[in-house]
C-alpha cells in the first residue's frame, strides 16, 4: 500500500466526529485550512471550496442508534469502498438491520448542501434506507409516506441539520435542483431524494 494513500481513523463512539479516515494529504491540508481560519477566515473558506472539488467530506449523525461519522468518502474520481460501508451502515434499517447500497448522487448532494451551509455540524438522518416491510408499516401509521418511496432503493433521506433552520436548508437543497425536497415543518425534518426535481409541504 502507498503511503499516500493510507486511510487514517479516528475513533469516539460518541464524537459526531467520529470514524473519520482521511489520507496523509487531506489531513495536511485540513490542518492548514483549520489553522488558516484564526487568521483569515474567509480565506479559510475558500480553501474549504478548493478541497471539496478534489475531495468530498461527509459528516452524519443517526439519532435513533446514537451512531456518528464524519470522513472523506471521494477523492480524485474515487469513491472509498470501505468509506461508503459506513455510510451505508449508518443509512440501514434501524427496525430490520437491513442495510442497501445508498445511492451515491445523493452522499454527494448531501456533501455539496454541507460546504455550502459552511458548517461541519452533522445531518441528524431521522429516516434513511426503509426496507419495503418498514414502509408499508409506516404507511399504516403516518400520513404522506409514498407506496414505492424512495427510501426503499437507497435514493432518499428524511434529515435536519441542527443550527440551520429547516426554512434554510430547504432553499439550499432547491437551490441544487437534484431530486426531490420535502419540507415537514411539524415533525422537523426535510425528506430530499434524487428522483425527479419536485418539491412540496408535508
Amino acid at each position: 500500500m502507498q503511503r499516500d494513500n493510507l486511510l487514517i481513523y479516528f475513533n469516539k463512539k460518541t464524537d459526531p466526529t467520529n470514524q473519520t479516515p482521511i489520507n496523509r494529504r487531506s489531513f495536511l491540508t485540513m490542518g492548514l485550512v483549520a489553522a488558516a481560519a484564526f487568521i483569515n477566515p474567509v480565506k479559510a473558506l475558500a480553501s474549504l471550496d478548493t478541497v471539496q472539488d478534489d475531495e468530498r467530506l461527509i459528516s452524519l449523525y443517526n439519532p435513533t442508534t446514537k451512531e456518528s461519522l464524519s470522513l472523506v468518502y471521494y477523492r480524485k474520481g474515487t469513491y472509498h469502498p470501505d468509506c461508503m460501508e459506513q455510510i451505508n451502515h449508518i443509512f440501514r434499517d434501524h427496525r430490520t438491520g437491513k442495510i442497501k447500497p445508498i445511492d451515491e448522487n445523493l452522499i454527494d448532494l448531501l456533501s455539496k448542501v454541507q460546504a455550502d451551509t459552511k458548517t461541519s455540524t452533522p445531518f441528524h438522518i431521522i429516516s434513511g434506507y426503509r426496507t419495503p416491510r418498514s414502509n408499508a408499516l409506516l404507511r399504516k401509521t403516518m400520513n404522506g409516506v409514498a407506496k414505492k418511496s424512495f427510501h426503499m432503493y437507497g435514493q432518499a433521506a428524511d434529515i435536519r441539520l441542527p443550527g440551520y433552520s429547516l426554512k434554510k436548508l430547504r432553499k439550499v437543497l432547491m437551490k441544487q435542483k437534484m431530486g426531490g425536497v420535502g419540507y415537514y415543518s411539524k415533525s422537523r425534518f426535510i425528506h430530499v431524494d434524487v428522483g425527479e426535481v419536485r418539491y412540496w409541504w408535508g
